[in-house]
């Protein structure tokens, strides 16, 4: 009896770490903040990479990357780049999940979908910073839910001088409360 009973109190254990591991990471209002899992959003089909930051999709609607912001395509160094990387990431054809975060604008100034876009469970947004072909980019300084990742992946970026924090003098990290210049 003494051995059945330890070995229904080690399932227990098992299952109840096994379940702890499974948890999201959730922020301080309980959304989640995990960038390994996409969350649920719309689905939608890649039609056009216009720019480093912006997609068109099937249905003709037009995407910028949320909270990040790439060097401009025909007059920033690095601008042509930025394009291939997300060209790279959810080129034509890629199915996508985007997503809305409830705390920033619904669109730009220019009618575009302001969204994280998601290939599988890839943060396509936090991704572009990482390879330093994007910067966050906080409109207002309003802080999205992947804020934090996409600082961590622009200072993981700056650190190893990947993408155009290594290819372009004086790059400069402006999140929209002000500027850092980068590594000459």
């Amino acid at each position: 009896m003494g051995s059945q009973r330890l070995i229904r109190l080690a399932l227990v254990v098992s299952l109840a770490t096994l379940t702890v591991g499974c948890r999201e990471n959730r922020g301080p209002d309980g959304d989640a903040t995990s960038t390994t899992a996409a969350p649920s959003g719309r689905q939608e089909v890649v039609d056009w990479v216009n720019d480093g930051d912006t997609l068109t999709l099937r249905d003709g609607a037009k995407v910028r990357l949320v909270q990040v912001d790439a060097p401009e395509l025909h007059s920033d160094c690095y601008g042509r780049a930025a394009l291939q990387a997300l060209i790279g990431l959810a080129p034509k054809g890629t199915r996508v999940t985007v997503v809305r975060d409830p705390r920033l604008d619904e669109r730009d100034d220019h009618g575009r979908l302001l969204r994280y876009v998601f290939v599988g469970s890839e943060n396509v947004n936090v991704e572009l910073v990482r390879r330093g072909a994007a910067s966050p980019y906080f409109f207002r300084n309003a802080r999205g839910r992947y804020a934090d990742a996409l600082l961590d992946a622009v200072e993981e970026a700056r650190d190893a001088r990947r993408g155009y924090w290594g290819a372009c003098s004086g790059a400069e990290l402006n999140t929209g409360i002000g500027s850092v210049t980068g590594p000459a």
